[in-house]
């Protein structure tokens, strides 16, 4: 029996063959779509073109796989967290998408700051609110574009709006209603105090499900645009960041996963729901039930070295990461008195700051492209490590796994494993969101009878990575000038971002 597994992401949709006999990925395709910036501060996207990019990579992957689709025996989702869609009642958009990385709403976010005692925020929400989340982003709605949400009768999340076009549900899911500052996490119910502190509407806010919760089947008209038969059942799904972890197979309490990616995050799951009481990172639902994880997240990971490459000009050089990679190896621990600090595009975990701003300090004439390098990843992994540190107060990890772009590079696995001061397990495989969708997808339509049978399939972590005793010790000494930097130049970041 095969499953679908479907990713949609910010830059893309993929999908995913996955047989259950056997373990393993048969096929999977991906095509890309652009974020629209009407705007300084907005990111928008076209429904349409997650829908039209479903179409395109189902049938692709399909045929790729050759696997007859009467074989198909269920359908799971992922997707980018936070933001959303209008929708009618025709079921229609009513306007274009207003995605995670919006700005638009940060006043928003300011008044509820200012509002909310943080006793009271800490023992209501999951998190505090940042701009791009349904919440907020709802506020601006109803105070600028009040026509829009008058014709709305549901506001919906990415992957949602394409289980409602598979299926012609409306919808969500637990771990992706977490995401929007609206759900009370330890119920897995919509908050009344959040959504009035909020001065929201609930009958914009979709019923909630258990992520493998089977929640439709699809149409004959879903299944003619998409070549497949009709009635093949289709799971509430999750949101992107539980369907990496269970692509990796990680639900239970106590394994951290520390991606790299295009931003950076800390995954640590967890047994009981607990929260950080100053906020600093975000407590959400995972997709298993009964089992929460906590989020830690930085904005520029791997986009503060696509910057480095782009600045170097290396931006068409198709071995850039590589290179980047070897001229980092050649330089000793600390870049010869260079520390980096990475917040290029405003700062999540720990300082919810969008004003914090990067920079280099200790630049002299003797640095070069390998000292800057160096210096990007080491100050991306500090990073994280604040991250790691804020979670750990709370559920200590008893293994730390290493994934994203930052894990195919030697050097950055060596940097990780000496910073975070442990060993580090390098993650195998790959599409781990839409894996996870279509083990999850297993799970809810019978073909697995419990998530372990489904993530025994899943091939194990690389031996450790061990840290090297004298880098640890020299970076925890590094680490105390990059940890005091915010706090010194926070002011003088906030000035130069007014201009």
């Amino acid at each position: 029996m095969y499953l679908l597994g479907i990713d949609i992401g910010t830059s893309s949709v993929k999908t995913l063959i996955w047989d259950a006999d056997t373990g393993q990925a048969r096929a999977s395709a991906t095509q890309e779509y652009p974020v629209h910036q009407p705007r300084p501060g907005y990111a928008e996207q076209d429904p349409a073109d997650w829908w039209n990019a479903v179409v395109h990579t189902m049938r692709a992957a399909i045929e790729k796989a050759s696997v007859p689709v009467d074989k198909i025996g269920g359908i799971g989702l992922s997707g980018q967290m936070h933001g959303g869609v209008c929708i009618n009642a025709a079921h229609q958009p009513v306007r274009p998408a207003i995605i995670w990385a919006d700005t638009r709403s940060k006043p928003q976010v300011d008044d509820l700051l200012r509002r909310i005692d943080s006793a009271d925020m800490a023992q209501h929400a999951s998190g505090p609110p940042a701009a791009g989340f349904m919440a907020p982003t709802l506020m601006w709605l109803q105070q600028h574009e009040p026509e829009m949400l008058a014709q709305t009768e549901v506001f919906l999340l990415p992957k949602d709006y394409v289980r409602l076009k598979l299926t012609s549900e409306p919808g969500t899911d637990v771990s992706d209603a977490a995401a929007t500052w609206l759900l009370d996490v330890r119920s897995g119910q919509w908050s009344g105090w959040l959504v009035e502190q909020c001065g929201l509407d609930t009958r914009y806010l979709p019923r909630v499900a258990q992520s493998a919760d089977v929640v439709g089947t699809v149409t004959p008209q879903a299944a003619a645009e998409l070549s497949i038969q009709a009635g093949i059942p289709v799971i509430a799904g999750c949101a992107d960041q539980p369907a990496q972890a269970l692509g990796y197979g990680l639900y239970r309490p106590g394994v951290a996963l520390a991606t790299i990616g295009t931003g950076g995050q800390m995954y640590l799951g967890m047994d009981q729901p607990q929260t950080d009481p100053h906020m600093r990172f975000y407590l959400y639902n995972h997709a298993m039930p009964n089992h929460w994880y906590a989020a830690a997240s930085i904005l520029a990971g791997g986009l503060a070295l696509r910057w480095l490459r782009d600045t170097l000009g290396l931006k068409n050089r198709p071995d850039a990461y590589q290179h980047l990679s070897e001229l980092a190896a050649q330089t000793p621990p600390g870049a010869d008195g260079l520390v980096f600090l990475p917040h290029l595009a405003g700062e999540r975990t720990p300082h919810m700051d969008p004003l914090a701003s990067g920079l280099f300090l200790g630049l002299r004439l003797h640095h070069g492209a390998g000292h800057l390098a160096r210096a990007v990843m080491e100050g991306v992994t500090f990073a994280l490590h604040d991250c790691l540190r804020l979670v750990s107060a709370v559920q200590q990890p008893g293994q730390i796994i290493i994934s994203g772009g930052a894990a195919s590079s030697p050097v950055w696995q060596q940097i990780q494993a000496d910073i975070y001061g442990q060993p580090v397990w390098l993650s195998r495989g790959e599409n781990h969101a839409c894996v996870g969708a279509a083990l999850l997808a297993g799970v809810g339509c019978g073909i697995y009878p419990s998530m372990d049978e489904a993530a025994a399939q899943l091939p194990q972590p690389s031996e450790p990575i061990e840290p090297i005793r004298d880098n640890m010790a020299f970076y925890a000494q590094r680490e105390s000038i990059y940890r005091g930097l915010y706090a010194k130049l926070k002011d003088d970041m906030h000035r130069l971002s007014a201009g």
